[in-house]
């Protein structure tokens, strides 16, 4: 579900912002107000794209309640939450808002994207990770661990956002939604610093080993039609989430979750070509096994299989 409002009033502006974001105060430096905003729906996660044509300063009265990831398109932005300011440039992603701070911001004709993450979907994607599933969560840096993570954010979130655009695959197949929110919080946990992830970087390598990426690869194969996460994965191969992508990328080269999608992609072929034309649609398979997007699907098909999944069906 998507919606797209757009303001030039104040009193629509702070309907808007107070709404989405808990903002209490609003200056706009005598300027005159112009916001737009796009909202879309994942259940526990909200993805949103927001661009002011304007000055303005804001701030919210109290804590926000959910984690607030952000990537600057453009303009500038000033944050500061938890006592310390940040200046976000154009191509940087950042943690915004944490649940139990307050905030304010600093905003100059700047297009951002959000997403706003219910912190109870956080623990529930870390749970176990760090070998205490009982912990909390917490985030213990507002910017990017690496120019790498930043981009691999960027990445997920692109994607996620193509699912929630497929509203009809995500409300048929609701594997597709799950999947799709739960790799956006794991990306967050790999992107920013925390206690869940980050942790001593020696026993990371330590158990960056090649039992520990057979032991994932079962728990894939095993489970690839499931709802499963970079949590879940790790869990099964006993290292934290920070030691199962570093064995990837040491002896597989590539991550957790695109060994996933690989896998799925896979079963869907051989889905395909069991099925023949009749009473089989490539969207319906791709759903299946969490593809919400045809056209995603379509690209990622190509590159593995060097054809398209229809001419794999009608073959």
């Amino acid at each position: 579900m998507e919606t797209v409002i757009e303001a030039t009033d104040p009193q629509t502006v702070r309907h808007i912002l107070g709404g989405a974001y808990r903002v209490t105060r609003i200056d706009a430096r005598g300027q005159r107000y112009e916001v737009r905003l796009s909202q879309a729906w994942l259940g526990s996660v909200r993805l949103d794209q927001v661009s002011f044509g304007m000055d303005m300063a804001v701030a919210c009265g109290g804590p926000i309640g959910a984690l607030v990831f952000g990537h600057v398109i453009s303009g500038l932005v000033i944050c500061d939450s938890g006592g310390s300011e940040r200046l976000q440039l154009p191509g940087e992603v950042f943690l915004a808002a944490q649940p139990e701070h307050s905030y304010t911001a600093s905003i100059y004709n700047a297009q951002i994207e959000l997403a706003v993450i219910d912190p109870a979907l956080v623990r529930d994607v870390a749970s176990s990770t760090d070998g205490n599933s009982c912990g909390p969560v917490r985030f213990t840096g507002y910017s990017a661990v690496s120019a790498q993570a930043a981009q691999s954010w960027k990445r997920t979130y692109a994607y996620v956002r193509d699912q929630v655009k497929a509203a009809s695959s995500v409300a048929d197949q609701p594997l597709v939604g799950r999947m799709a929110k739960r790799l956006l919080v794991a990306a967050a946990l790999t992107t920013f610093p925390n206690n869940v992830v980050t942790g001593p970087a020696a026993a990371g390598h330590r158990d960056a080993s090649g039992a520990t990426v057979r032991r994932a690869a079962v728990f894939i194969d095993d489970h690839a039609g499931d709802d499963i996460s970079a949590g879940d994965i790790a869990d099964a191969a006993h290292v934290s989430m920070r030691a199962l992508q570093l064995a990837f990328r040491r002896h597989l080269g590539t991550t957790p979750m695109s060994y996933l999608r690989r896998v799925r992609l896979e079963r869907a072929h051989d889905e395909l070509l069991a099925a023949g034309a009749a009473g089989t649609t490539v969207t319906a398979v791709a759903s299946r096994w969490g593809f919400a997007s045809p056209s995603r699907f379509t690209a990622y098909y190509r590159a593995v299989f060097g054809t398209v999944p229809s001419q794999t069906l009608q073959a």
